[in-house]
């Protein structure tokens, strides 16, 4: 038993989103989903390779060809997708204020050397493939997240370390689970540090009637609406990565694939929006 395990809560929760279990056959006994993803969790929380699972989880490689094939099949995203829905409609999604942000992840020397294959969530990473590069802070990835005021992650992705974050911000709204088509969807603002002050962002967020709570570089006309109240809210994003940097496997990247590193992240934003969905309804 480990402490990284899934609650009874936090299985109920998830359960209707997964495969339907088989029984196993003579000589072949079946893992169950739960075992199954408690090893995932066990190597999302503490960051080893996965030879390294214990036993009591299975074979190593049950648990990761199944992580592997959900991963293939976006079992996470639909998962991550269906929570946020769920808290949407039990009206749990503060739209006072969003806020955006990323941060660059550093990647083990294990995660480069992968086949060509196309990164997810982002039209650019197409031509990055395995959103991997080289920034400030080495070999690295770099997560956008889009939380709410209240630290609900609603959209992830990931890019090469070295990518500016304002030309992904289109592709990470893309992602939102949450329709911005309906006025009454939209959030009434969007938070974000210099990195997104750019002209296009403030057209986009304009044309949305959504108000910019995006401050200006030194050498800009300082805005006289500029809401310092709302920006100061906007640490929420940033503590929601640190809390998704928990798991090591989020926390440094071991994996050669971006969509394994994304699916790993979408695990851990799950775990995340179930323990803040059963605390609200404890």
């Amino acid at each position: 038993m480990s402490r990284h395990d899934l609650t009874d809560e936090e299985w109920r929760a998830i359960q209707p989103y997964l495969p339907r279990e088989r029984s196993g056959q003579p000589g072949r006994p079946w893992i169950s989903h739960r075992q199954v993803i408690n090893g995932i969790l066990w190597v999302l929380a503490v960051g080893c390779g996965w030879r390294d699972m214990p036993p009591e989880f299975g074979k190593w490689q049950t648990v990761y060809n199944r992580f592997r094939r959900w991963r293939n099949d976006k079992l996470w995203d639909r998962v991550h997708r269906g929570l946020v829905r769920f808290n949407d409609r039990q009206k749990k999604v503060d739209r006072s204020l969003w806020c955006v942000d990323g941060s660059v992840v550093r990647a083990h020397r294990v995660a480069a050397g992968a086949s060509g294959q196309h990164a997810p969530g982002s039209a650019e990473n197409a031509h990055d493939k395995h959103a991997l590069g080289r920034s400030r802070g080495g070999f690295s990835t770099k997560l956008h997240v889009v939380t709410d005021a209240a630290g609900l992650p609603l959209a992830i992705t990931v890019t090469p370390g070295q990518n500016h974050e304002a030309p992904e911000f289109p592709n990470v709204m893309d992602q939102l689970v949450v329709s911005l088509y309906r006025k009454e969807k939209r959030p009434a603002a969007i938070a974000g540090d210099k990195g997104y002050n750019s002209a296009k962002i403030r057209d986009w967020l304009k044309r949305r009637d959504i108000t910019a709570v995006i401050p200006t570089k030194s050498n800009q006309i300082s805005q006289t609406d500029f809401n310092q109240h709302l920006y100061r809210q906007r640490n929420i994003v940033e503590r929601v990565i640190g809390w998704l940097k928990e798991n090591r496997r989020v926390a440094t990247r071991y994996d050669k694939r971006a969509d394994s590193y994304l699916a790993m992240v979408k695990l851990a934003a799950i775990r995340l929006i179930l323990k803040r969905q059963l605390r609200d309804t404890a």
